[in-house]
């Protein structure tokens, strides 16, 4: 049977590590708790972070406890970004963060048996250290010549805005999360991605000085399209796991829009896929990519993941509906508004507008005479029902469910029109 690590590293997880063998090998003498810090800078999670819950459930399967740490202290300063200086936030903006990164973490890990994970908040002990006690009993331990050289600090104090103590501060207190965590729970694996590699040695170094003790770290890989190009973002930013803040449908046709190039890749990654069947997808990605097999498994088994069976039930119907045969009137108002919102759109009056108007004032065609042609040759859709009066006017009847009224001229052509 194949370890922990050799799965990790043909699934593409594993970008950077301390000593190799000796943390396989201590994988494979028995459970190892392990941490992954989430600070939250955000109300929501994005897929960046999905990479690191992903990993920390394939070792919760090999065995291992982990503990999900949401950054209660560290989510009031976050950590430096190479773009500039954050925006603090007010403190209670930052608690009810805190809260709901710890509702979407606790989907994606076990908290019952006998490797249960733990969620743990590091306000609980940074809050009580005293500015003595942290100049003292960690600063001592750190060397400047090594924070200053730190590659996003670096970088920071060569740009023209600088950086601040207060950002500059932050690799003490992610450190002290290790050692804290070291001396709690016996934890001795720290993962994170692979632009936290400078914070999370840092938390091993502090360890091995303070209490002589050798941990490991390891890190994921960025991920990045087959171009080299950064991989995550949608039609409106960020690729949020939060359904208020991006929809089951947008999110699922984000996944759905891979590319060929990507696809497999991504399987390995993002989902728990076995061999086998990511292998079958590959060959069917080379064989028949018109298809799109791989990237419809991939959409459906993220999505799945990340919202659960139902609104991935909602999204394929959704795209079933307005794409292929299925009810568009039992889609429901939410995921019908998202499935619609970038689609050409008008405003015509029920009772006096019929299907010509439709067309025009969704801009599907630019006059009346090219909106009837289209409706005589067949080609107009209103509802996903074939127009085949070209004076029947629409009512309320044909209202969908979110208020508008969708109108397809061809196959492909979308549009809606909603009363005035």
């Amino acid at each position: 049977m194949t370890d922990i690590i050799d799965e990790l590293q043909w699934r593409g997880l594993i970008r950077q590590h301390t000593d190799m063998e000796a943390l396989r090998t201590a994988l494979n003498a028995g459970p190892v708790t392990f941490y992954c810090g989430f600070d939250p800078t955000a109300p929501s999670l994005h897929h960046g972070h999905l990479v690191q819950l992903i990993l920390m459930r394939h070792l919760q399967n090999a065995g291992h406890r982990p503990l999900a740490l949401v950054g209660g202290a560290t989510g009031l300063i976050g950590d430096p970004r190479m773009s500039g200086e954050r925006s603090l936030q007010p403190r209670d903006v930052v608690a009810g963060w805190v809260e709901r990164l710890r509702e979407q973490i606790s989907r994606f890990l076990l908290f019952e048996g006998d490797n249960s994970a733990v969620m743990v908040n590091n306000l609980d002990w940074t809050e009580e250290l005293s500015a003595i006690d942290l100049l003292r009993d960690l600063g001592k331990y750190f060397r400047l010549g090594t924070m200053l050289s730190k590659d996003t600090v670096a970088r920071r104090l060569d740009s023209n805005e600088g950086i601040s103590y207060t950002e500059f501060s932050y690799q003490i207190l992610q450190a002290n999360d290790y050692l804290e965590l070291f001396r709690r729970y016996g934890c001795t694996l720290e993962t994170g991605g692979d632009d936290q590699w400078g914070n999370l040695v840092g938390g091993l170094d502090l360890i091995h000085r303070v209490e002589g003790e050798r941990v490991h770290v390891m890190t994921t890989p960025l991920i990045t399209k087959a171009d080299g190009t950064k991989f995550g973002k949608s039609e409106g930013g960020a690729v949020w796991l939060s359904a208020d803040m991006l929809s089951p449908y947008a999110f699922y046709q984000f996944w759905l829009n891979v590319d060929d190039a990507d696809v497999v890749r991504f399987l390995k990654v993002f989902t728990f896929l076995p061999r086998e069947e990511i292998e079958r997808l590959e060959a069917a990605v080379a064989e028949a990519p018109h298809r799109r097999e791989a990237q419809r498994t991939l959409a459906a088994e993220v999505t799945k993941m990340v919202h659960g069976e139902d609104h991935l039930e909602r999204v394929l119907a959704a795209t079933e509906a307005l794409w292929g045969s299925g009810d568009i009137k039992s889609v429901d108002a939410s995921t019908l508004s998202a499935a619609t919102e970038h689609l050409p759109n008008g405003t015509i009056r029920l009772g006096e507008a019929t299907a010509v108007d439709a067309l025009i004032a969704a801009g599907l065609e630019k006059g009346r005479g090219a909106a009837r042609r289209t409706i005589a040759s067949g080609g107009c859709y209103v509802n996903n029902v074939k127009v085949t009066d070209e004076d029947a006017l629409l009512t309320g009847d044909d209202v969908l469910s979110d208020g508008a009224i969708l109108i397809r001229k061809g196959r492909r052509n979308l549009a809606v029109v909603r009363p005035d």
